[in-house]
């Protein structure tokens, strides 16, 4: 699906990003990992055409992208979040998801007309917002909500964008301890139930090792690791840039 081929960005005289390669499978939950400065969000907004990289190729599903435009790449089924939520605080969760769905099907043009002339628009937020778990609060404004509500409000509304593949940076940051497990669990159950693939960027290691089907590990800009999670944390390499812990 996702194919990164020997991706260098610099900003100026500093690389961030130093000749990386790695591939996203259909249907694959992919978390990115690393220390503070590692690349990890530079390396997302490559990605998803935020920035544009130094030299290197992105490929998706065998088509180069590597230059398109952010829209362009919506438009082919990737979608991202970010760590703070961007939610229209001053629209109901419905429109909000609406919003997106107007987006997407070049709406947004009628938009002086009444949101509810959309019927089946309509209907299809609600089926989004049921599969995400949050129909029952579709009539509430988002900072009504509690932070792991509008972390899956965040991710729905990528998700309404028509989504292949979904970049989620830090699902549960700001989240209550108690409530993480509980946002992830209702995020990925959407993202297998309609076989999206995903790749997360995540501090917390209980959330990368119960969801990830592969790690990747990036250390100054370089992809040091990859594999299955719980290989991946017992190498000796990782412990030391993750944790600190010299063997």
């Amino acid at each position: 699906m996702l194919n990164v081929k020997n991706l260098i960005k610099d900003f100026g005289k500093v690389r961030i990003i130093n000749s990386t390669d790695f591939e996203v499978q259909e249907d694959e939950i992919v978390s990115l990992v690393g220390p503070n400065g590692a690349g990890k969000t530079t390396l997302v907004n490559l990605v998803s055409g935020h920035i544009l990289p130094t030299s290197g190729k992105i490929e998706f599903f065998d088509r180069d992208i590597t230059f398109a435009s952010p829209y362009r790449r919506i438009k082919m089924g990737i979608a991202r979040n970010f760590q703070i939520t961007n939610l229209f605080e001053n629209n109901t969760v419905l429109d909000n998801v609406r919003t997106c769905l107007f987006s997407i099907y070049a709406k947004i043009k009628n938009g002086f007309l009444p949101a509810g002339r959309y019927r089946t628009i309509t209907r299809e937020a609600v089926n989004i917002l049921d599969v995400f778990g949050i129909a029952d609060k579709q009539d509430l404004f988002p900072p009504s909500l509690s932070e792991g509500d509008k972390k899956i409000l965040d991710t729905a509304m990528a998700f309404a964008l028509k989504s292949k593949f979904l970049l989620l940076d830090e699902p549960t940051s700001g989240v209550a301890t108690g409530d993480k497990f509980k946002v992830m669990d209702t995020i990925i159950s959407a993202i297998k139930r309609e076989n999206l693939a995903c790749m997360i960027i995540e501090h917390d290691m209980d959330i990368v090792s119960d969801y990830s089907d592969r790690v990747l590990v990036l250390s100054e800009g370089e992809i040091i690791a990859d594999g299955i999670p719980n290989e991946i944390m017992e190498q000796d390499n990782v412990k030391e840039i993750l944790f600190g812990v010299r063997t």
